[in-house]
This record gives C-alpha cells, sequence and structure tokens, in this order.
C-alpha cells in the first residue's frame, strides 16, 4: 500500500429500545436517571435518541474488532444492568415486535424538537433503531467522496445480513428489514448522489443550509454519508443486530470493502459504479427478502444467491480482513448466512409459540423474551 495509506480505524453506533420487563412492551418514556446512570458509568458514550424510549451507544475509535468488541460487550452489559434497575430491558432490534408508535413521545431536546416540529408524523413513527459503522480515512476528503460513490453497490448485501425488523405494530409484515419502509418516508434518505469532487458534494450541501433547509450535512440521513463530524465515510444501511458478533462480522465487512476499493484506486482502477435505479433494486430485495432470496448480479444480469455473492465478496477482501486482523469476523458471515439473522430467529419464535398453543399475544412475548436474552449474550 502507499507509504501514508488511511487508518481505517473503526466506531460503530447502534440504538436500543427499552421495554418494559413485564409487559414486554416498549415504554412511553424512560426515566432521566437512567441515562444520567449510563452516562456517569459509560462517560461520553452514551445518549438519547429520538424518542425518549431509545438508547444510542457510540464505540470509541477502535484500531481493531476486539476492542470494539470490548467497547459492545461493556456498553450493552451496563445499559441492561442499570435499566433493570427500573424494571426496563434493552433489545437490539430495529423494529418492536408489537408497540405503537402512538403511544411515544420524543426527546424534549433542541434538535429533536426541532425534527419533529418540521417532519410532523413521518417522524414521530420512527420507532426504529439502526446500526451505523464509522471507518476513518484520515483528513483525505477526496477520498471519503470516491469511495463513497463506489460502496454504494454493496450496501444491499451488508442490509442482508443484518436484518431484525420483521415485525411491525403485532404483525409479520414479509418484510426482513421493515425498518427501512419506516425510514424512507425521511426527507435525504436511501442511496446517495454519485458526486465528482467533494467541493461538488459540499455545493450542495450549501444549497440546502444557504435556503434554511438544514443547519449542516449531519442531516443527510443517507444509507451511506460522509460523516459531517469525522473524518469518516459511515454506512448507516443496516438494521442493529441482535447478536453482537453478528455486529462485529457487518463491521467488519464493511470496513474490509473499503480498504479493498482502496487497494484499487492505487493500481487505477475502481469499482464499476451502477445506476441508482438498479442499486435502488437490490436495496428492496434485500430489504423485502434478506437473505433468502438472492441479489441481482449486474454483471451477469440475473439474480444471484446470497450465499455465492458472500463467497464472492470474502475471496475479494481476503487480502484485506488479514490485514487488519479481522479474518474470524468475516468467518462469521457465513454463521449468518446458513443460520440467518435476528429477523429469521424471530419469525421462527413466533411460529414456534404459536404451534405450541400459545395465542398471538403470547407469541409475540415470545419474540421480545429472545430479543432481550440475545441483546446481553456475549462471552467476555
Amino acid at each position: 500500500m502507499a507509504d501514508d495509506p488511511p487508518p481505517f480505524t473503526l466506531g460503530i453506533e447502534e440504538e436500543y429500545l427499552l421495554v418494559d420487563r413485564e409487559t414486554r412492551a416498549v415504554t412511553e418514556g424512560a426515566p432521566e436517571a437512567l441515562f444520567e446512570k449510563c452516562e456517569k458509568r459509560l462517560k461520553g458514550r452514551v445518549a438519547h435518541e429520538f424518542l425518549s424510549s431509545q438508547i444510542e451507544v457510540n464505540t470509541n475509535v477502535c484500531a481493531n474488532l476486539d476492542q470494539a468488541r470490548d467497547e459492545l460487550i461493556e456498553l450493552r452489559g451496563t445499559i441492561a444492568e442499570v435499566a433493570a434497575e427500573y424494571g426496563l430491558a434493552p433489545i437490539a432490534a430495529s423494529t418492536h415486535p408489537f408497540s405503537l408508535w402512538e403511544s411515544q413521545h420524543h426527546t424534549d431536546k433542541a434538535r429533536y424538537n426541532e425534527i419533529a416540529q418540521d417532519i410532523q408524523t413521518p417522524v414521530r413513527r420512527l420507532m426504529i433503531c439502526g446500526m451505523h459503522v464509522h471507518v476513518g480515512l484520515g483528513g483525505d476528503d477526496e477520498l471519503r467522496i470516491d469511495l463513497l460513490n463506489q460502496v454504494s453497490y454493496f450496501l444491499p448485501h451488508l442490509l442482508a445480513l443484518s436484518t431484525s425488523s420483521p415485525f411491525w405494530r403485532g404483525q409479520n409484515t414479509g418484510l426482513k428489514s421493515y425498518r427501512l419502509s419506516v425510514f424512507d418516508e425521511m426527507p435525504r434518505t436511501g442511496i446517495p448522489n454519485r458526486f465528482q469532487s467533494f467541493s461538488e458534494y459540499q455545493r450542495h450541501v450549501d444549497v440546502l443550509v444557504k435556503a434554511g433547509l438544514i443547519e449542516d450535512a449531519t442531516k443527510l440521513w443517507w444509507d451511506v454519508r460522509p460523516s459531517g463530524r469525522f473524518p469518516t465515510l459511515e454506512m448507516r444501511i443496516t438494521d442493529v443486530c441482535t447478536l453482537i458478533e453478528d455486529t462485529l462480522a457487518v463491521a467488519a465487512l464493511f470496513r474490509c470493502i473499503m480498504r479493498m476499493l482502496y487497494r484499487l484506486k492505487l493500481n487505477n482502477q475502481r469499482w464499476r459504479i451502477y445506476s441508482p435505479m438498479l442499486l435502488e433494486e437490490n436495496r428492496w430485495r434485500a430489504q423485502r427478502y434478506g437473505l433468502d432470496e438472492g441479489l441481482v448480479d449486474f454483471g451477469k444480469g440475473e439474480v444471484v444467491s446470497c450465499a455465492t455473492l458472500l463467497d464472492e465478496i470474502v475471496g475479494l477482501i481476503a487480502e484485506d480482513a488479514e490485514a487488519l486482523d479481522c479474518t474470524a469476523q468475516i468467518d462469521h458471515l457465513k454463521t449468518i448466512q446458513k443460520r440467518g439473522t435476528s429477523a429469521h430467529r424471530q419469525i421462527a419464535a413466533y411460529d414456534d409459540a404459536l404451534a405450541g398453543g400459545a395465542d398471538a399475544d403470547a407469541a409475540l412475548i415470545a419474540v421480545v423474551d429472545g430479543l432481550i436474552a440475545e441483546t446481553v449474550t456475549f462471552t467476555k
């Protein structure tokens, strides 16, 4: 690689819903004391989210996946411990199986009050959680835009490996990631535009800022974006993974893809850039089917199984996984492929409960119980 390559550091953000341990419903508002206790112990790595029933965690800048794993274990474990004091539990799932958004309240902070006033009902429906992965690229803004254009191709693949939102309002939606259906009602979401340079990107942002529509680039909620706060490219398309090992595998994949694309650049090569029309089709397939029905290989012009596509991607990034010391996490992707994502397990838990004689309400509670347990399933 070049004498001064990007650092490819890693940062992971996860959002959780807080549920009542008795009813298993999403709480209508977590007490402020819960956030204060978490903040005291986690020191700047925990925050409010849009809904008062949500909590967000952020790792420090991590040099490797082992560090990220240690932090996520600490973050999830601490929140679960503190939440239990208030009769609550966190679940790492992108939707709740049965709670209704109408009973929720947004966090009373200036940013969220402004968003609520601006966007109205679409933002009130955001009882959803996601996972964001930052990869550090140093101070090279042109590189961030170059890789932004290319990495969009892989976003559906990342989504398919992370799905955790099959239920909404007590119904199996038939989608593995219903979260995106809710989030796509928001403005400035989806596959990002293609830009020729960072200055072109900045000019587009400046138009919106000058018109008074947004304050800054943090209100661009694309599936991947140049972070408005850090020298990173931030992947945002994925559902939050219920199991920590799945989180780490998906984060490792994004990080390795970024390094692979940088290697191509050093050799005066690049990943072929496809039109948003085609990328959106694969995005929909990942949202609808997850890993089950395959994605389109645009070069072949045919649908290819996710297992085959994953094998191809893992082959492409083998060198990068070794260089970044994350071959174990990349190997875990095949485990996800074989046994399914959280969405598969949630549906199976619901169907198993029904088959065992439970009614629909009890079956949904069984799904929540599984999510509570899996969110803190890890080996230290």
